[in-house]
């Protein structure tokens, strides 16, 4: 490939009929992420000096749902065919551009599939992005001579007998130079059945003038396939998972169960994690060596440390599990929630904003939320931080190797000592200091001869 700038060219203007959805096709998900999201972070990866987009149906949503992308919004009024989508992109093409067209709704095109193509490119015109198909029906085939140049392209139901035996397809991906691109584009001409601009007719136009047509293959087929109806998209997003459960175990992980974990953002791992399954990824999310993360738990923008093990049936986002700390099963941590090396959660307690200090323990049924809890402390079952007035937050600080008691209630701001411990049943609104016992409840009458209610 030479210097010249890369301009990429999305096409994603279709409505998407067969969706049956009031969504642009090309906003329908795979993991989580509008399908041409993916094309475009693609075509940022590749190192696309510019990203045109073509949009047409639904061009508020598309421009809301996209707007932290730089790309350049060309808009096609009409849809006359792929032809003349990239026709709307003739005054944004350089004459020494290299173009590059790409499809919103073909989102899993991997960047080195891409850079083959452009390899293969080099200084010709024209390289087309092919795929050998083991059944071909319905695909336009490309057509070679006896010394295997490519002479052009042609539709299934216009193709012959003879033509149809021939298994290398079109998948619409191409690079072609700037100026030979805006020269076959104008002569596009929309005498056909279906009275559209068709973009696979500048192939005929190249061979004509006798130019040399490249060819590359992807690396699978997964990566040219396109949805157009929610069957499709579904088939995309397993092929996606498979992709993303195939590099995690490639990177270290065992998965117990490949085809039943879902990455919805970035996972990255040190080695020898192990996850379960039914166990879905999304944002960012860190483990560290020897992490297990057990049955069906979500991890969201969250960090998993050293030999730390996320039991069953939790739900961590944006927390920070620390080396050998140990949360849930059914445990609840949310954003800003952290556990230091050693520290315990377990089932049905829920945390957001504390810090849970080194071997530190809440080991059920409690809420701990803008707290601070020393090294060592235990906290009892049924134990709640409240926190809040129905205004403001309050913080609760609970010191070094604190105890307190079941069912306590402690009322911020407050701090419980170094030391201190809280009698079982407490409603605790006062500080408590270093080594002492606070105890916040009404005392015990015992009524003799009480008679039960009767009906």
């Amino acid at each position: 490939m030479t210097s010249s700038s890369l301009n990429a060219v999305i096409l994603a203007a279709g409505k998407g009929t067969r969706m049956r959805s009031a969504l642009p096709k090309v906003l329908h998900p795979v993991a989580q992420k509008p399908m041409v999201a993916h094309v475009i972070e693609t075509a940022q990866a590749l190192g696309a000096d510019a990203i045109q987009l073509v949009f047409g149906h639904g061009a508020e949503q598309l421009q809301s749902r996209l707007s932290d992308y730089a790309v350049n919004w060309v808009e096609q009024k009409e849809q006359l065919g792929t032809g003349h989508a990239v026709q709307q992109v003739i005054p944004h093409i350089g004459d020494d551009d290299t173009v590059l067209i790409l499809y919103g709704d073909v989102p899993l095109i991997q960047q080195d599939s891409l850079e083959q193509l452009l390899s293969a490119k080099g200084d010709e015109d024209l390289a087309l992005l092919t795929m050998t198909l083991t059944d071909p029906t319905g695909y336009g085939r490309i057509i070679r001579d006896s010394n295997g140049v490519i002479t052009g392209i042609i539709e299934h139901k216009d193709a012959t007998d003879a033509q149809r035996l021939v298994t290398e397809v079109n998948t619409g991906i191409m690079a072609a130079n700037g100026s030979a691109m805006k020269r076959w584009l104008s002569a596009l001409s929309n005498d056909n059945v279906q009275g559209e601009y068709y973009l696979t007719d500048v192939v005929a136009m190249a061979a004509n003038e006798g130019v040399n047509i490249a060819s590359s293959q992807p690396h699978s087929v997964s990566d040219v396939e396109g949805a157009n109806n929610r069957v499709q998209l579904a088939a995309l997003e397993r092929a996606y998972q498979k992709r993303q459960a195939e590099q995690l175990m490639l990177a270290g992980a065992t998965l117990l169960d490949p085809a039943r974990i879902d990455v919805r953002g970035k996972v990255e791992i040190e080695n020898d994690v192990v996850v379960d399954v039914n166990v879905v990824f999304e944002g960012y999310v860190y483990l560290a060596e020897g992490a297990v993360i057990e049955a069906n738990c979500v991890l969201r923008d969250c960090r998993i440390g050293k030999n730390a093990r996320v039991k069953a049936n939790s739900v961590i986002e944006g927390a920070v599990l620390g080396e050998n700390a140990q949360a849930g099963p059914f445990a609840r941590l949310r954003p800003g929630a952290e556990l230091a090396k050693d520290a315990a959660v377990g089932n049905f307690v829920e945390m957001k904003k504390t810090y849970l200090g080194e071997g530190a323990k809440a080991g059920h049924l409690s809420y701990l939320g803008d707290a601070i809890i020393g090294a060592g402390a235990n906290v009892g079952a049924g134990t709640i931080t409240c926190n809040y007035d129905g205004v403001n937050k309050f913080k609760t600080e609970i010191g070094e190797h604190a105890f307190i008691g079941s069912n306590s209630s402690l009322v911020a701001p407050v701090r419980i000592g170094d030391r201190a411990t809280t009698g079982a049943g407490s409603v605790v609104t006062q500080d408590i200091g270093d080594d002492e016992l606070g105890v916040g409840r009404a005392r015990q009458r015992n009524i003799s001869g009480w008679k039960r209610p009767q009906k």
